[in-house]
């Protein structure tokens, strides 16, 4: 993502993410979920989308972060904080992808969806929420490190086993 487009692209994620929060409650329900306000994710001509080595480092962390707290989530045994620590994580490397990535635009614009699933799910995490609330986000962001992993060509990336 280019310095100069990284204004435009948090706008747009903002939005993104705020016309998205009606959606939660079912697609928090829905581990394999393709559309968000009409936007559907695509392959590149049949093909994966390309990475970069900060785009491949940023998925791999939160990949990294879910797969150690999946089994907990599972159970119901993750508590409030443990829920945070994994919101934390997945803003922290939110920010650095934007930071840092550096996509053609059309595989840009399709990362752009799975940021903002990424983004509600921590959001719904992070929220005044009960436990129950805050595993929907966990299992958004399951989604969308499958949708990740279905769109975007990393021979490193572990999926979530849901």
């Amino acid at each position: 993502m280019k310095k100069h487009s990284l204004a435009w692209t948090l706008a747009g994620l903002g939005l993104a993410v705020a016309m998205s929060l009606t959606a939660l409650p079912s697609m928090a329900e829905d581990h394999d979920h393709h559309d968000m306000d009409g936007v559907e994710l695509q392959l590149n001509a049949g093909q994966k989308w390309q990475t970069d080595a900060p785009l491949r480092q940023a998925m791999g962390e939160i990949g990294q972060a879910v797969n150690s707290s999946l089994d907990a989530i599972h159970n119901n045994q993750l508590d409030a904080a443990g829920y945070e620590t994994l919101a934390e994580e997945v803003n922290q490397q939110v920010a650095y992808m934007i930071e840092n990535c550096a996509l053609e635009p059309a595989a840009d614009a399709q990362l752009h969806i799975v940021i903002a699933r990424l983004m509600n799910g921590a959001q719904l995490i992070q929220g005044k929420s009960d436990l129950q609330d805050k595993r929907k986000g966990a299992v958004q962001l399951v989604g969308a490190l499958n949708d990740y992993a279905k769109y975007f060509s990393d021979a490193d990336f572990v999926k979530p086993v849901h």
